[in-house]
């Protein structure tokens, strides 16, 4: 059966990831959060108090920096391992949500893990989803979908997320949380968040996890049999 690219792209707290795993898990492909890598670069500059203002100093942190994912065979998802680390919880925390645009709208940063991210379409069959994986790592990507919802239905999930992991941080955080990263993913220089021109659009405001799985996947299905 011939196997195809799915790219993800949208906002925070849309559900990317959360659909990204489910889509793989139905079509039996691979999935990768990209979002994963730049939160896992964010977490070793913070740990190791790099000054990422300074290129110099970025391109050295850069070159002691291994990223893979890990099967979690119990969870059915991939875990992010940071130089032989897993690191999915403390890459998931509010510190990391505060700093990561930050650290994601450097060029050099991008440069690092678009490749890393590109070296996975040398066999198809994969799902990726980020803020630019259908308009700059995989343009050519058979199926693109771009996710949005409404603000306060993100912020809900925001924040039902945070409290199932044990964190505890109030509304307000979160949506001035949301907001500065939907403004700094969007007016970045380096490969902004933008809807590619081929991506259909999904608004998921009011649709269940199940109900917007069975839209994407047919929408997949008609791509691998076309």
């Amino acid at each position: 059966m011939k196997k195809i690219i799915i790219t993800i792209d949208g906002y925070s707290s849309c559900g990317k990831s959360t659909l990204a795993k489910h889509l793989a898990r139905e079509l039996n492909y691979v999935f990768v959060d990209s979002g994963a890598m730049y939160r896992a670069v964010t977490l070793y500059f913070l740990n190791n108090n790099i000054n990422w203002n300074d290129t110099e100093e970025v391109v050295v942190a850069l070159k002691n920096i291994t990223l893979a994912f890990e099967y979690n065979y119990e969870k059915g998802t991939s875990d992010m391992i940071m130089n032989g680390t897993n690191v999915e919880s403390p890459i998931r925390g509010m510190a990391i949500n505060d700093k990561v645009s930050e650290v994601a709208a450097i060029k050099e940063v991008r440069e690092f893990t678009v490749a890393q991210q590109q070296r996975n379409s040398i066999e198809k069959g994969i799902v990726m989803d980020g803020r630019d994986i259908g308009t700059v790592v995989f343009p050519q990507a058979e199926l693109k979908i771009f996710l949005t919802a409404d603000p306060e239905k993100r912020v809900e999930r925001r924040y039902n997320q945070l409290l199932h992991t044990g964190v505890q941080v109030d509304r307000e955080a979160i949506r001035k949380n949301l907001e500065m990263r939907d403004y700094k993913d969007t007016h970045r220089e380096i490969s902004p968040l933008r809807k590619a021109k081929d991506a259909v659009v999904l608004d998921n405001t009011d649709l269940t996890a199940k109900e917007q799985l069975e839209l994407v996947l047919g929408w997949a299905k008609e791509k691998i049999s076309s």
